[in-house]
């Protein structure tokens, strides 16, 4: 069905929306998650060309723009574990060495099975840990968050197409992932029906296991499932098509819908937060910066425009206060907000999982 509605739009259409004005505390809390592929139509130099635009882009860009608390801009690369290469990996190494950025696992894989991806995850866990990468828990071992390739994950698609292992969830936490980025995928036929969530699901031997779960809470913690962690899905009726077709805001970031100030107000109403915590809302976005296209925007005049007006819309709603997070950021401070803490959310950055890079920000 078209821009398959038919999986999303009847829990967008129950869902309450938030009617943001502006008048409370409101913690944005911004994440952007990208589905970072150098190899992209491409020959290694030509990927290895476009790390190293990254390594000269970037820190000029995110040392310009500073959120609520001072920090500059941060980015997360899900760099494709199938495509491995040394040298690529060492030029991300290098850029989240210098900077705040940091890099997880996607993966894209297809007719495979639960053993055979478990050792993909190992060695994707050992190649991007090699470089200094990824994440430890409070017992040291190394964590991950993951992004799925051709949004399939758990076997989602209905063909079938893209995956074949039909308790990825299973195998993922496994593993070692913390949380799963991938949602949400719409207008790809993989979309669940739970929407701008923060979720727990149960994994299963069925597959899209991930379509229904519980709520992340404050006061419940260690709750045991998979978490789950999307980006906002909904009707932009301030951008519309044809002057009259409200266009889907599906978090994606492109040339053609670059993040802006009206984008920025759907993703408070859209109001993905923590059940008991409204005032931290979770802006979970992606897009794909290993293409040159999307670097343009990306590391360009539309992304530093969007930064730039963040300033003068805190000066018109004193109680908006934004944070640039990195993807595992992001998910200690949903564990944070389960374990009841208040306040700003930028002091638990580093909550449950630690950065093997850096020291944990103070």
């Amino acid at each position: 069905m078209f821009k398959a509605l038919h999986l999303w739009l009847p829990s967008y259409l129950r869902r309450r929306r938030l009617n943001w004005d502006g008048s409370h505390e409101t913690h944005l809390i911004i994440c952007v998650c990208d589905h970072f592929e150098p190899f992209h139509d491409a020959s290694r130099t030509e990927a290895l060309k476009r790390v190293h635009r990254w390594e000269e882009g970037f820190p000029a860009l995110s040392d310009s723009c500073r959120d609520s608390t001072g920090l500059p801009l941060c980015h997360t690369f899900f760099y494709p574990v199938e495509q491995y290469d040394e040298e690529v990996l060492a030029g991300l190494g290098n850029l989240c060495k210098s900077t705040r950025c940091e890099t997880e696992i996607h993966l894209h894989h297809k007719n495979d099975n639960a053993e055979n991806l478990a050792a993909t995850l190992e060695k994707g866990k050992r190649d991007i840990a090699g470089h200094g990468l990824l994440c430890t828990d409070p017992a040291g071992a190394v964590r991950f968050g993951f992004i799925h390739g051709d949004w399939a994950l758990d076997n989602s698609h209905p063909a079938g197409k893209h995956c074949g292992v039909r308790n990825e969830l299973r195998v993922l936490q496994q593993a070692g992932c913390y949380a799963d980025f991938t949602m949400p995928s719409a207008p790809n036929p993989a979309q669940t029906a739970t929407i701008n969530s923060i979720y727990y699901a149960t994994p299963s031997d069925r597959p899209k296991s991930h379509n229904h779960g519980i709520p992340s809470q404050v006061g419940v913690t260690d709750r045991g499932g998979f978490l789950l962690v999307q980006g906002p899905l909904g009707l932009n009726w301030r951008w519309r098509k044809w002057g009259f077709l409200p266009r889907i805001e599906n978090a994606d970031l492109t040339p053609r819908n670059p993040p802006t100030i009206n984008r920025l107000r759907l993703w408070l109403e859209l109001n993905i937060h923590v059940k008991g915590r409204p005032e931290w809302i979770f802006a979970k976005l992606h897009a794909h910066g290993g293409i040159p296209k999307n670097m343009d925007m990306l590391l360009g005049a539309q992304m530093n425009r969007f930064h730039s007006a963040l300033p003068q819309f805190v000066s018109e709603h004193p109680d908006f206060h934004f944070h640039y997070v990195t993807a595992r950021e992001l998910v200690n401070i949903v564990h944070a907000a389960e374990a009841g803490k208040t306040g700003d959310p930028g002091a638990y950055r580093d909550f449950r999982y630690t950065s093997r890079i850096r020291p944990p920000v103070t």
